[in-house]
């Protein structure tokens, strides 16, 4: 197992943070994370307006958020070129219970395969349509719908290529597109109980997050709250059985 943290040698309070993930992840190395206000970094991603799949996405998307969408292409593309059949990729803001986060490992090496991909979220809200293994507090489960958020997950080499093919022309975030099962074609399960935190706030912040005024973020929670809506329309099913 590999382990890949994205980061940008830049983001000074997020290095020691990072380099401890390093410490406490199976083969760790650092990923150097795409700037999306960089023109040049990110000349050759085809942008669209919300309107390249359905549901439509109803968000202009943020300089930040294509940077961290083309960090995870840029480990997908690392892992098909390289023949890795599965790697831990984590973004900076990560903290890891290092007992808890080798519980998991545990429970997920002789299940893992290089078709899966598997989140390991910070939390813990989705419901399963299908619970795989269970043991010591955590929970494999194959969620209704998939959660937010790429802070931590499991992806093999197969899960990487489909996701690779199906993201030359991006529209939304990449979790959000993750959340589109029905687009990828890669089934996302989850790992609950892990322990994991997402500690932005103790490293001066999120990179993505802004504080819109009061009347833009209620435009934005009803938005959506009705784009969530439309998810729901496609759950995730737990395969029919054979017996």
């Amino acid at each position: 197992m590999r382990s890949f943290i994205i980061h940008m040698s830049s983001s000074t309070a997020r290095r020691p943070n990072a380099e401890k993930l390093c410490a406490e992840l199976p083969n760790a190395e650092l990923i150097e994370a795409v700037d999306g206000r960089d023109p040049a970094q990110i000349a050759g991603v085809t942008l669209h307006p919300g309107n390249l799949h359905r549901p439509r996405y109803p968000f202009a998307l943020r300089p930040a958020e294509i940077g961290v969408f083309e960090s995870h292409r840029r480990i997908w593309r690392k892992m098909v070129d390289e023949g890795i059949d599965l790697a831990i990729t984590a973004e900076d803001d990560l903290r890891v219970d290092p007992g808890r986060i080798s519980a998991a490992l545990d429970l997920l090496r002789p299940i893992a395969t290089p078709d899966h991909y598997i989140r390991i979220p910070v939390k813990q809200r989705e419901t399963a349509a299908q619970t795989l293994a269970e043991r010591d507090g955590l929970r494999l489960i194959l969620p209704k719908v998939i959660g937010l958020q790429c802070c931590c997950q499991v992806v093999g080499r197969k899960a990487a290529e489909r996701l690779l093919a199906a993201t030359d022309q991006i529209d939304r975030p990449v979790d959000t597109f993750l959340q589109m099962h029905w687009i990828t074609g890669q089934p996302v399960h989850s790992l609950l109980g892990s322990g994991n935190q997402e500690v932005a706030g103790e490293l001066g912040g999120s990179t993505i997050q802004t504080k819109p005024p009061l009347t833009d973020k209620l435009t934005r929670e009803f938005k959506r709250a009705a784009y969530r809506a439309q998810l729901h329309l496609h759950p995730q099913r737990a395969p029919a059985s054979s017996g």
